[in-house]
């Protein structure tokens, strides 16, 4: 039954992120074909997915259809450009190459603004919806306190400690800890330079300032195993981000509780909140995790649930299965304490135009962390979509990346790259300009060569998205965790 119920979540939650993903492209596309439409342009065909069409039907002269490949869809235009070698050759009923007429350089330019202004404009709902609905923000976005200094690190050399308000990083103020938008990591990953000035507040000794120094090269792990594995992981694995080794300070959240624990047998549940330990406050995971647990000790929790504040008092103990130190038996939220937060819709837009201009900024500089190699695709575009589903505020998470992703939608087809419809904007212009269409020839090879060129990139960062998934190119060894067996009564 629960494999039934697995298989029936996993379709399920499939089945919205194909939607998810295909509404943004066929937007975009469905612009195009309404400019096509409004300025006369031929249009031969219209179609939801890609691959051969398990259903077409001819109307109007525009054959609309749904392909095999449920991803996107596409609007064939042929008298923007030559693209013949690419989608073949328009034919007539006798299945002749028809003859078209040109059209005007401002007919092109409105034809190729059309796509990229109805993915912003489809950005513009999706923020009006999530303003509505509201956005989820977790402690480890949001807050900038240091809840973790690995040993060894940058920052353990620093001098940084758990506790650690950090207010700016590199000289620039920094307002959460994760994301794009002033953001401690994202500064720090995206810094020119080489050493790293972190301004921070420490209770009990006010501001101070250290000099966190970065290692020229990031440590790119060592990987062990058969030659295949090697090889996979030197082309998939995506390049390493130097970071200085701190995490975000989040509260004792429980996430999951151990079947047969003491956390269970106190009567835990998944979403209290661990305030106080015998009565001395107990502020983030660490300080819980960290605490002096003693098998068969009582100790006093104080925890939030809901509105509500309850004690309960839990005996830790040893897992009779591979256990070796007294546990409580939980496991900890990732995210810490959630609030849902009314975001503009202004403010969102502005903020995921920022966030795809960064990210360009990074790729395009040389002193960067970011490359080429970080970038997704649609493969994972779509397995980031599954991955928010699964959180239990997915659908509002799904929503808001939704607007920054339409608005990335939107820049990236504006870049000046023949086949993008920047690309077609620029190529129109010169024609406006020189009075007369570009040479067919070199259009063709031209675009040809970029089609190319795209498809060799989207093949490079698809390889990238899978080396997410598939990490060791071998099937993944099962960690076997500690167990609590029932107690005997």
């Amino acid at each position: 039954m629960d494999i039934l119920v697995s298989v029936l979540r996993f379709i399920g939650i499939l089945f919205l992120v194909i939607m998810m993903f295909n509404i943004m492209i066929v937007v975009h596309e469905w612009g195009h074909f309404l400019a096509g439409r409004w300025r006369g342009l031929y249009i031969d065909r219209f179609q939801i997915w890609f691959g051969k069409p398990l259903w077409k039907k001819t109307y109007n002269g525009v054959q609309y259809g749904l392909g095999s490949i449920p991803a996107g869809g596409f609007v064939s235009l042929p008298q923007m450009a030559p693209m013949e070698s690419i989608e073949g050759a328009v034919e007539d009923e006798e299945g002749k190459p028809k003859t078209l007429p040109p059209i005007s350089a401002l007919d092109k330019i409105i034809v190729a603004v059309a796509g990229p202004l109805f993915s912003f404009l489809l950005a513009c709902v999706f923020a009006c919806i999530v303003w509505a609905v509201k956005k989820p923000v977790s402690e480890s976005v949001a807050t900038t306190l240091v809840g973790m200094v690995a040993p060894g690190t940058p920052a353990e050399k620093a001098g940084l400690l758990p506790g650690d308000k950090i207010t700016f990083v590199d000289g620039k103020e920094v307002k959460r800890f994760q994301g794009m938008d002033r953001s401690i990591m994202w500064t720090i990953i995206s810094s020119d330079n080489q050493n790293i000035e972190v301004d921070f507040i420490r209770p009990g000794k006010g501001e101070m300032s250290v000099l966190v120094e970065r290692p020229a090269e990031a440590e790119v792990a060592v990987v062990e195993g058969s030659a295949l594995k090697k090889f996979w992981k030197k082309i998939s694995a995506r390049p390493p981000l130097r970071t200085i080794g701190i995490r975000p300070q989040l509260s004792a959240v429980v996430g999951r509780i151990m079947e047969n624990s003491p956390a269970e047998d106190a009567g835990l549940e998944t979403g209290d909140i661990i305030t106080h330990l015998n009565s001395e406050p107990s502020v983030s995971q660490l300080s819980v995790s960290s605490f002096a647990w003693k098998a068969g000790e009582s100790v006093k929790l104080t925890l939030l649930r809901g509105e509500e504040t309850l004690e309960k008092e839990i005996i830790p103990r040893v897992p009779e299965v591979d256990g070796t130190k007294a546990m409580l038996g939980v496991e900890w939220d990732r995210d810490g304490i959630r609030t849902l937060v009314r975001e503009n819709p202004v403010t969102q837009v502005v903020n995921s135009f920022k966030s795809i201009t960064k990210t360009l900024g990074a790729v395009f500089s040389p002193k960067s962390d970011v490359k080429a190699g970080h970038l997704s695709g649609p493969v994972g575009i779509m397995g980031l979509y599954y991955d928010l589903f699964q959180h239990s505020e997915g659908w509002r998470l799904a929503l808001w990346f939704s607007v920054l992703l339409n608005v990335n939608l939107a820049i990236l087809n504006m870049l000046p790259f023949p086949v993008l419809d920047g690309g077609h904007i620029v190529m129109a212009t010169l024609e406006a300009i020189r009075r007369k269409p570009l040479p067919m020839k070199v259009l063709e090879v031209v675009q040809t060569a970029f089609v190319l060129m795209l498809l060799g990139f989207m093949a490079f960062v698809t390889l990238k998205d899978v080396g997410d998934r598939v990490p060791d190119g071998e099937p993944a060894v099962v960690r076997k965790d500690p167990a609590f067996l029932p107690l005997k009564k």
